[in-house]
């Protein structure tokens, strides 16, 4: 191999030096940190807002309670005989009845053949009459013409009216008959619906023994239990606003609260009357509102408020157009505005559109808020009394 010349070496050694130079300031250009943003950039502002302030506005109070739905009124229908064997069973659990329709039938024969039997002896004591009459007139003919002593006329007068007596006797014991006749038919004793079946055809009752519940008129009520504290709050004829356990809302009226408070528990019930039964069944568990007035408060627009974590925020808006967050308590809604209870006041500049996109510090540029068409007005709460009882039926409670 021939030796390499000093030239060769002096050019390979050349380019060596040339191929690092552009390594290393590849990597130094790469490794360069970028140009600090100008001052400028950073006092842009984070996002276009709208501003509001927190109105003044009367808002319905209420007083929430629990209470089971039950019957207004719940009929015990009963067995009226003893020792009769059931026939047969017309309704069962849930139907609609009329007052005296037939719901259950008794075997029969045994109480017509005793009733049969009590007619034939009703008309054997009439013929026993007859005949102790016809005794009374014949001696009454015989005394006067002095052939019938004053004492066998005496006779036949009683035996008259023991005859008589027998005759009222048989036709109370066939009346009785006819009654036990008609009980063998178990009749509704009010308009309503079935709410318990415990007749099975084949049962033989006792007197008294229950067949059936039913729910008069198909009416129902909540009964609420009230602190005595409170119970002077509520009158007859309230409105009150029922949640049952399912999210059913159902409208209801105070028809009366009870003269006694439980010793125990220092609560009284306040009956609250129901509409026609749907969806709401006796038994069922409920959270009602009693509306008992109007107060004032501080209210929002709903995007006014974020919920973080389970809380509420709002933003408020200070010198520079910095934000501050503020954690606020909240009420009631009504419509799309909601009651704030805590935090604010109804001087302060707040974020009106765009807070959920906010954090506390950052900066905003404020904006003319876009007029809304006369169509697409917003709703706030009413600021008289007589304008809050309007919309006192949609408040419900707003969660924190």
């Amino acid at each position: 191999m021939k030796k390499l010349s000093c030239k060769h070496i002096t050019a390979i050694a050349l380019i060596a030096v040339i191929g690092s130079g552009v390594f290393w300031y590849t990597r130094a250009s790469q490794s360069k940190p970028a140009d600090k943003p100008t001052s400028g950039d950073q006092v842009k502002a984070a996002l276009n807002v709208t501003t509001i302030k927190a109105e003044n506005s009367d808002w319905p109070t209420s007083l929430t309670a629990n209470g089971s739905v039950a019957a207004w009124q719940e009929a015990v229908v009963g067995s009226e005989l003893s020792g009769l064997q059931l026939a047969e069973v017309r309704v069962n659990v849930g139907d609609v009845v009329h007052r005296g329709q037939v719901l259950a039938r008794f075997d029969s024969d045994s109480v017509a053949a005793q009733l049969a039997q009590q007619k034939a002896a009703l008309e054997e004591a009439r013929a026993a009459l007859f005949e102790a009459q016809s005794n009374v007139e014949r001696a009454q003919t015989l005394a006067n013409s002095g052939a019938l002593s004053a004492q066998q006329t005496t006779q036949y007068a009683v035996a008259e009216r023991s005859a008589k007596a027998r005759v009222l006797n048989a036709q109370a014991t066939l009346d009785m008959q006819q009654i036990r006749m008609r009980q063998t038919q178990v009749l509704a004793p009010d308009d309503g619906v079935i709410s318990s079946r415990t007749a099975t055809v084949g049962a033989v009752t006792n007197s008294g023994q229950e067949l059936f519940k039913l729910i008069r008129k198909n009416r129902l009520e909540w009964r609420a239990e009230v602190n005595a504290s409170d119970l002077l709050r509520i009158q007859p004829g309230q409105a009150v606003k029922l949640t049952i356990t399912n999210g059913l809302t159902v409208d209801g009226k105070v028809r009366m609260i009870a003269p006694t408070v439980d010793s125990a528990t220092r609560n009284g019930l306040v009956y609250v009357d129901l509409p026609a039964p749907g969806a709401v069944h006796a038994g069922m568990f409920g959270t009602g509102e009693f509306e008992i007035g109007s107060a004032e408060g501080l209210s929002l627009p709903q995007a006014a408020v974020v919920i973080r974590d389970g809380y509420s925020y709002v933003y408020q808006i200070g010198k520079d157009n910095k934000v501050t967050q503020i954690k606020v308590s909240l009420g009631r809604r009504v419509g799309n505005r909601i009651e704030v209870t805590n935090g604010i006041n109804e001087n302060m500049a707040l974020v009106a559109q765009g807070a959920g996109f906010l954090a506390d510090g950052d900066t905003v540029n404020v904006v003319a808020a876009p007029t809304a068409p006369a169509s697409s007005a917003v709703t706030s709460p009413a600021k008289t009394h007589s304008a809050s009882a309007k919309v006192a039926g949609t408040s419900t409670l707003a969660s924190k």
